[in-house]
């Protein structure tokens, strides 16, 4: 009874979550539609007061004060030169916001103004605050990491669509602290199998991460771990090659001494055979069971032959 209320305790925490997460976006976007920033009377270009008052409050870090000012140019002067700029000053100050709900409302607005204005010239811009905007959502390498592959596919879009654009070089940065995110999470998962003594599914996902990502800043550990699986699984000749990279991609790497000594281990040991995994990922079977010998009916008596 006490794990059902757990249950339902849990599940009521979950949707309250949900729903303060939908009143917050709804109240951000009714801001947003009620909060217009004023222009004095008599202003000749009301959209250039608006937007320098609005990167005035931006770079103070005032938040709602500089959407409302972008905002207003968006919603109010459609024909204003100022309009895009604006669009993504509103995606800046929501993302500057930092909480859930705005996060979310950043990458809508990053995406609008993408599908609005493809051919800008800040549009490598917006593509970058779209991966940003994931980037910052991004979970600890042990929690679900469904904002690290996003964040991973629009920083994909950028480099592919914007290979010139000035800003890849800090994009490249964020970009490699999110593959570290990912890898790092895929490298936990298979060092969970290796302290479990499942090698083959411990082997699979330490390759996949050399696969995937072979600039792993913490790939040293992998090619350790990765070793010391081949080698249980009697595969020496294969770890061969990733402790000689980890010793010579790395000065310094808390693996290096054990690095060197299964190398040398690997070298004095008689060769074996391979050891071939089981069908179903090397779990153990049950023994066959041996064949029962045949009952004998009660009802009969066998007599022992006698001499006549």
């Amino acid at each position: 009874m006490m794990q059902g209320m757990t249950r339902s305790l849990a599940s009521l925490g979950r949707v309250f979550g949900s729903l303060a997460i939908t009143v917050s976006l709804l109240a951000g976007a009714a801001a947003c539609a009620a909060g217009k920033a004023k222009v004095p009377p008599g202003t000749a270009q009301p959209d250039n007061f608006l937007f320098e008052r609005g990167n005035e409050a931006l770079n103070k870090k005032k938040w709602m004060t500089a959407r409302e000012y972008f905002q207003t140019i968006v919603e109010t002067y459609p024909q204003s030169t100022h309009r895009a700029d604006a669009k993504l000053g509103v995606g800046d100050s929501l993302l500057g916001e930092g909480t859930a709900a705005a996060q979310v409302q950043a990458i809508q607005e990053f995406r609008e103004f993408i599908s609005f204005f493809p051919t800008h010239a800040r549009a490598d811009y917006a593509q970058y605050k779209l991966a940003m905007a994931h980037y910052y959502q991004m979970a600890k390498p042990e929690r679900d990491q469904t904002e690290t592959r996003e964040a991973i596919r629009e920083f994909d879009i950028f480099f592919e669509r914007y290979p010139n654009s000035k800003i890849r070089p800090e994009a490249e940065k964020y970009y490699r602290e999110t593959r570290d995110r990912y890898s790092e999470s895929e490298y936990r998962v298979g060092l969970f199998y290796h302290r479990a003594k499942w090698y083959p599914g411990a082997i699979d996902r330490f390759q996949q991460v050399l696969k995937t990502d072979p600039k792993f800043t913490n790939r040293d550990a992998v090619y350790f771990y990765l070793s010391e699986a081949l080698v249980k699984m009697n595969r020496p000749a294969e770890a061969v090659p990733q402790l000689t990279k980890l010793v010579e991609e790395f000065e310094v790497s808390e693996f290096l001494v054990g690095a060197q000594k299964l190398l040398t281990e690997i070298k004095n040991a008689p060769v074996q055979p391979a050891t071939t995994p089981k069908a179903d990922g090397d779990k153990p079977k049950p023994e066959a069971e041996k064949p029962k010998p045949a009952k004998q009916d009660p009802a009969v008596t066998i007599k022992p032959k006698t001499n006549p």
